[in-house]
């Protein structure tokens, strides 16, 4: 279905006024500040918190094909570690963490900022925003995959499992938890979320204790800290120090949700969180399966052997320990997992605001806790995204090969957007914003073109997931403006058809009704029709348009501009941010101080519900066409998605050639 309701994203004039935000004004203080902190840890560093389990363990082996080697060891490390400060702290956490969208973050966040500065959208914004946001559709399938897998793989490293738990049972177990997981999520997490930070502290404690535990048995691993053994291992290895540069990105997997999740936390607990216990934690624990494996290697050479790579992650805790840590590396698997599933929802409701995907049913879970929404067809997407994944690669080592490319290209976009908030918001110079910006960039093409080389061993799968989700963003997106100026086209002018009704007056009944439409300048189908079969007229009549924002949050006097046209008729605008759900009837409660009364007991809703049909002189290709109005017929409700009471909706069907 398709229609009046189909409503474009308007372009705004410029920098707004800060928005009303849920978690609250202002910059949080006192025990809320170290409330949200503590929540941060387990919702935003749920995925770059459980790297360890694999990161050093994939870098390691294509680093050491041929066994285990001193100077592999302290060049994978020393390239993880700079990771960790180049990428995740000076990008994110000290820059891109100020180029907030009203407090929200993200690509999408980031684009409609973009779009502000510009006061338009332009093709290269809304293809931007269209490959970030389905790179980060891919992530949403890789990243619980992987972690499941790999926290039940440890369990062939503990005593007594080894013998009868080999592949096989840790896919099905694997399958069986991820089964429950996002069968869970139409529950919402909103109870059990609580739990989720001091669980991820509990982590992030564990295995930087390991780390530290290991790092004392041998202390000359630290030697990586240097940038040189790093560069020196690229500069030596030629095409093998590239693809290993592929797998120390898996490090840093994650970082985007420091950024994406702003809007949550807020700034300051997140780069506290950071700062202070994840990026010392994980660096302790690398350092430590550094040296474990660097004691390994020393036993190894002693007998004359060759060390095989293993995994070392595991292997720190001492056997008796490793049940713990198993079970432990599960639930944290299964928190992370659930951040990047919420961040797929919360990333579907943005790009429906904005525009680039069409209605979806949004149900929220939580009455109190922000962001806690859910979104059916998304879930079970990503789930069957995920059972494919387990089913074809069937271990965490081949599934490495997948990872890397969506997390990087998104960064490339991030980066690239944030040139054009830099350039044009900031109002920075052309010189500083690219003294600024192009290191930032050739760090993320750089570690993009390194993942690229795994394209053929798994990789395209998220290049393929991607491909196809912007196909489906840029259809839509083509298929509403083109639908929109037929409507226009083809439509009678709202002030002509006022006259004409001054001229010739209907038969009139009590009563409002309100016509929903995407261009307020014309008159809408649904009121055309009304009058044609009906020939009657409401006392009062609300043309009513809804304009999607570039914005998160829209303050609430701000909401709702009303304007009298004449003796019938009444303009209203409701304007509604990325991070809202449009709710019509409470907007028009509150139309009341702007003369407009409003009794919903007395108002009908008219909605136009349109059969699409191919048409001769078509503007898109017969296959986009098709699947254009595919997705038009399978958009969510528009009364339930502007929460309109049924019982006073009133649809009028009609055919529009397109």
């Amino acid at each position: 279905m398709a229609g009046d309701t189909i409503v474009a994203a308007s372009q705004s004039q410029g920098p707004s006024a800060p928005a009303n935000h849920p978690a609250g004004h202002g910059p949080p203080t006192g025990a809320r500040f170290w409330t949200l902190a503590l929540a941060s840890v387990g919702v935003v560093f749920g995925d770059i918190g459980t790297s360890p389990l694999y990161a050093f363990k994939l870098a390691l082996a294509d680093a050491a094909q041929a066994g285990v080697t001193r100077g592999a060891m302290i060049g994978v490390l020393s390239l993880m570690i700079w990771a960790l400060i180049l990428v995740v702290t000076v990008k994110y956490v000290l820059f891109l963490m100020r180029a907030d969208n009203n407090g929200e973050g993200g690509v999408l966040s980031l684009m409609a900022l973009a779009q502000r500065s510009l006061r338009t959208r332009t093709v290269f914004l809304f293809a931007m925003g269209a490959i970030g946001a389905a790179l980060f559709y891919g992530d949403g399938i890789i990243t619980p995959a992987i972690s499941v897998l790999s926290a039940v793989e440890g369990l062939k490293s503990v005593k007594g499992f080894s013998g009868w738990f080999g592949q096989q049972e840790v896919i099905v177990l694997s399958l069986v938890i991820l089964t429950g997981l996002f069968a869970f999520q139409s529950r919402g997490t909103a109870k059990v979320g609580r739990l989720f930070g001091p669980v991820m502290v509990v982590w992030f404690l564990v295995i930087g204790g390991l780390g530290l535990w290991w790092l004392a048995r041998d202390p000359t691993v630290l030697v990586a800290v240097s940038p040189t053994y790093g560069i020196g291992f690229l500069l030596t290895h030629g095409i093998t120090g590239f693809v290993v540069l592929g797998a120390v990105f898996l490090t840093v997997t994650g970082a985007e949700a420091l950024t994406a999740d702003m809007g949550h936390f807020g700034r300051a607990p997140i780069q506290l969180s950071w700062l202070t216990l994840v990026l010392p934690m994980l660096a302790l624990n690398y350092f430590g399966q550094a040296a474990l494996a660097s004691t390994a290697l020393a036993h190894a050479q002693a007998a004359h052997r060759i060390l095989p790579n293993d995994d070392w992650f595991f292997l720190m805790a001492p056997g008796s320990w490793r049940i713990g840590l198993v079970l432990l590396s599960g639930v944290a698997t299964i928190i992370a997992s659930q951040a990047v599933i919420t961040g797929a929802f919360s990333l579907t409701q943005q790009a429906v605001q904005l525009g680039l995907l069409p209605r979806m049913d949004i149900k929220v879970t939580s009455a109190t806790e922000a962001g806690q929404i859910y979104v059916a067809s998304i879930n079970w997407l990503l789930y069957a995204g995920v059972v494919l994944l387990v089913l074809s690669f069937r271990s965490s080592d081949a599934l490495g090969h997948a990872y890397g490319i969506s997390v990087t290209g998104t960064m490339v976009v991030t980066t690239s957007l944030a040139f054009v908030v830099v350039r044009n918001y900031w109002k920075w110079s052309l010189p500083l914003s690219l003294a600024l910006i192009v290191p930032l960039l050739t760090l993320d093409l750089t570690f993009f073109a390194a993942n690229m080389l795994k394209v053929l061993t798994g990789g395209w799968v998220p290049l393929t997931l991607g491909g196809a989700l912007c196909l489906i963003m840029a259809t839509w997106v083509q298929g509403s403006d083109a639908l929109r100026a037929k409507v226009t086209r083809d439509g009678l002018p709202l002030d002509d058809m006022r006259r004409i009704i001054a001229s010739r007056a209907p038969a009139r009944t009590s009563g409002t009704a309100v016509y929903l439409t995407g261009d307020p300048e014309t008159a809408p189908p649904a009121l055309m029709h009304s009058l044609k079969h009906y020939r009657v007229l409401h006392e009062r009549n609300v043309i009513l348009n809804v304009v999607n924002e570039p914005m998160p949050f829209v303050p609430e006097d701000r909401r709702i501009e009303a304007r009298q046209l004449d003796a019938n008729f009444w303009a209203v605008t409701l304007h509604y941010g990325y991070m809202e759900t449009p709710n019509v009837p409470r907007a028009l409660a509150a139309s009341r101080k702007q003369g407009l009364k409003f009794d919903i007991m007395a108002t009908s809703f008219f909605l136009s519900r349109r059969a699409l049909v191919a048409g001769a002189a078509s503007v898109m290709a017969a296959w986009r066409g098709k699947l254009f109005r595919f997705l038009a017929r399978n958009a969510a409700d528009p009364t339930t998605y502007f929460h309109l009471p049924p019982g006073r909706v009133v649809e009028l069907g009609t055919q529009i050639t397109l």
